[in-house]
């Protein structure tokens, strides 16, 4: 047996008891293998409902090894899965899908449908973008939000395609908005939405982040340098009882700079001041190299400055299925309360 075959069955057996409990749950979207943390970094193996997809950020797999490590799986979950293997190690591989190793099947190329928390959400293996549509990781809060959203009005910060968005609605929330600057990222969310009819409708805004945050906070949207902004959405001062902000590691526009490193405060500030009084601000981060303890005390140091000081704060750590061997996960995530 290969030493990549005896890692995944170790982590496989070590998913039973979570497995069976996210199926009891309506889930059938979490990661099999963890691979910077179970035995072959650069390498993950996830289910997205009917489809098994391997994904490699480091160095290709060997076609041998593959088909094994599909076999595995399958017989671990008992099911006929729709295998796809994305080799993300190349330079071009958000644009050469020749698939030279292994051709995936029409079916699993298809759109799917996936389950996580009961609801139902659009799976596509390949699209514009290179990530899939459901992050795994942040399952756990999603979860939060939909125990916590009954009667509230909620804020997605770069929402993506809306899974939090859904779980608020699905949660009994009054209203729910989605804020994200791609347009294609907020389709995925109203299929999503579509996709479970039986929810109330919920709003989407397409807007860079920096203008819409600051117009709902109450702030004005300043120039840079002097330069001509481009056109953006008009707004009107908002609050919300519960603010989702899970931002990407960095990005840049003509209306500012995300970076989770250097400033994060210039993300937080705005969003906290969204918050309503008594309400809950959820933040997170998804930078490995940033510590809980240090990003803590920043964020908590921030909302005192900006006169929203936190009345209580939990971490809520990641889904099981992402372990970490030294405790330190790279996503982490905040319930402030306000």
């Amino acid at each position: 047996m290969s030493a990549l075959n005896q890692a995944l069955r170790a982590a496989l057996s070590a998913r039973q008891a979570l497995i069976a409990e996210l199926h009891s749950q309506g889930t059938d979207c979490y990661r099999l293998f963890h691979g910077s943390q179970e035995g072959a970094p650069g390498l993950t193996v996830d289910r997205y409902g009917a489809q098994l997809l391997v994904q490699s950020f480091h160095h290709p797999l060997e076609r041998d090894a593959l088909l094994e490590l599909f076999a595995t799986c399958q017989e671990f979950l008992g099911e006929a899965l729709l295998p796809v293997y994305n080799d993300r190690s190349q330079a071009n591989s958000r644009i050469d899908r020749t698939d030279p190793l292994y051709r995936a099947e029409p079916e699993a190329l298809a759109d799917l449908i996936g389950h996580e928390w009961g609801l139902n959400y659009r799976v596509r293996a390949r699209h514009a973008g290179q990530d899939p549509l459901l992050f795994l990781d942040l399952r756990n809060a999603r979860g939060w939000v939909k125990r916590h959203s009954a009667g509230k009005s909620v804020l997605n910060l770069f929402a993506y395609t809306c899974g939090v968005g859904l779980c608020a609605a699905a949660g009994a929330a009054r209203a729910v908005t989605n804020l994200d600057f791609a347009e294609g990222n907020l389709a995925v969310g109203r299929e999503n939405a579509a996709l479970n009819p039986e929810l109330p409708a919920m709003r989407f805004i397409t807007s860079d982040y920096f203008p819409a945050i600051r117009q709902l906070a109450g702030l004005p949207v300043a120039r840079r340098h002097g330069q001509r902004l481009p056109d953006y959405p008009r707004l009107a001062a908002e609050q919300f009882d519960l603010v989702f902000l899970d931002p990407p590691a960095w990005a840049r526009s003509a209306f500012g700079t995300v970076d989770l490193l250097r400033d994060y405060q210039s993300l937080l500030k705005p969003a906290l001041l969204a918050t309503a009084e008594g309400g809950t601000l959820v933040c997170c981060n998804n930078l490995a190299r940033v510590e809980l303890d240090e990003w803590r005390d920043q964020v908590l140091r921030c909302a005192s400055k900006s006169g929203r000081p936190v009345r209580e704060v939990e971490v809520l750590p990641p889904a099981a299925d992402f372990p970490s061997t030294d405790g330190h996960h790279p996503l982490k995530t905040l319930i402030l309360h306000l």
